[in-house]
C-alpha cells in the first residue's frame, strides 16, 4: 500500500480509502449487509494496509458509524476516520457540536480525524451563509473533536463563495473516474492552488468499471440512479470498459485495478474511495495501490475517455 500526506494530519493516509457506505442499511443499497459482514470488511481493509476510512451521518442514519467504530476496535486510533455533516443543521454553535457528537458516540470515539460538510446545495449559497459554515467548522476544530475539516461536493462557484476561508479546509471529497471528469477544470485549479486535495470517490462509476454488471449488481437503487449505468451511456461506455479490460489482461490484476491506478495518476488526487460489503473484494482493489500503469495503457485510457466525453 502507499500512502500519502495530508495538511493538518499527521498520520499516513493511504491511497485507497474504504468507503463505509455499503456496510449499513441505506436507501441506495439496501438492507443487505450484515453486521458480521461489515466487521470482515474493515478487518480486511486493516489487513491491506488501508489506514483510511470514509463515513457519514447520514450512512444509514449513523449505523455505518457505528459499525465502523465496533469493528475498527483497539485500532480505532490508529487510523484515519473522515465522516461528514449533513448541510440541513441548523447554523449554529450548538447544533454543529450535536452532530459531531453524535457521530463520536456512534464510532466511540473522542475526535473524527477529518469533518467534511458533505454538500454545498442551497445551503451555503451566499456570502453570509459561507462565512458562517467557515466560522463553525473552524469552531469544532478549535473544540479538540475534528483534528481538521474539509468539504464534499464543492464546485468551483461554492469555493469561491468560501472566500479566504478556503485555508480552513484540507480536503473536498468529490465523484471522480474516468467517465465522469467535470470536477477538473476551473474547481480543481482553484483546490489545487490552495492546497485543497481530492478525495475521489466513485472512482469506478460504482462498479461499472469494475464489471459490475450483472442483474443483481444492476438492481441496485443507487446504480439505477447512475445515468452511467443507463442507456445511452452504458453502451457509449463500452471502449473504455474493454481498454480497461485488456489492459487488466495484459498486467494480470483486476479490471477494478486498472480503473483506480488511472484515478490516482490524475492531477491533485489524493485517494481514492471504494466501497464494498464484501471482505474477498478489498484485496483486489487494494493492489490499485502497487499498479504502475505505463505510459502505453495511460495514453489508451486517455484517448478513450476522451472519445467518450468529446462524442
Amino acid at each position: 500500500m502507499r500512502y500519502a500526506k495530508c495538511k493538518g494530519i499527521e498520520k499516513d493516509w493511504s491511497v485507497i480509502t474504504l468507503g463505509c457506505w455499503q456496510i449499513a442499511p441505506s436507501e441506495g443499497w439496501g438492507d443487505i449487509c450484515s453486521p458480521q459482514s461489515a466487521d470482515a470488511v474493515v478487518k480486511s481493509a486493516l489487513d491491506c494496509g488501508i489506514t483510511a476510512f470514509d463515513t457519514a451521518e447520514g450512512y444509514g442514519d449513523g449505523e455505518s458509524e457505528r459499525r465502523l467504530g465496533k469493528a475498527l476496535g483497539n485500532k480505532k486510533h490508529d487510523v484515519i476516520v473522515i465522516s461528514k455533516i449533513w448541510p440541513d443543521a441548523t447554523m449554529t454553535q450548538t447544533a454543529y457540536h450535536e452532530r459531531l457528537d453524535n457521530t463520536l458516540r456512534a464510532l466511540d470515539r473522542d475526535y473524527v480525524d477529518v469533518y467534511l460538510v458533505h454538500f454545498p446545495s442551497a445551503y451555503f449559497d451566499s456570502l453570509e451563509k459561507s462565512e458562517q459554515l467557515c466560522q463553525l467548522m473552524q469552531d469544532l476544530k478549535q473544540s479538540g473533536k475534528a483534528v481538521t475539516v474539509g468539504l464534499s461536493n464543492f464546485k468551483s462557484h461554492d469555493l469561491t463563495l468560501l472566500g479566504q476561508g478556503t485555508k480552513h479546509f484540507c480536503i473536498n471529497q468529490v465523484p471522480y473516474n474516468i467517465l465522469r471528469r467535470d470536477y477538473e477544470g476551473k474547481t480543481r485549479n482553484l483546490c489545487n492552488k490552495t492546497g485543497i486535495g481530492y478525495m475521489a470517490y466513485s472512482p469506478t462509476a460504482q462498479g461499472l468499471l469494475a464489471g459490475r454488471l450483472s442483474s443483481e449488481a444492476r438492481s441496485f437503487p443507487t446504480r439505477k440512479w447512475n445515468n452511467l449505468y443507463q442507456e445511452p451511456l452504458f453502451t457509449k461506455s463500452k471502449p473504455v470498459r474493454d481498454a480497461i479490460n485488456n489492459i487488466a489482461k495484459e498486467t494480470q490484476t483486476k479490471p477494478i485495478a486498472v480503473a483506480l491506478a488511472w484515478v490516482l495518476e490524475q492531477e491533485n488526487i489524493l485517494t481514492a474511495i471504494v466501497g464494498s460489503r464484501k471482505a474477498v473484494q478489498v484485496p483486489e482493489f487494494a493492489a490499485a495501490s502497487s499498479l504502475q500503469l505505463s505510459a502505453n495503457h495511460l495514453r489508451q485510457l486517455n484517448t478513450a475517455s476522451d472519445s467518450f466525453h468529446n462524442e
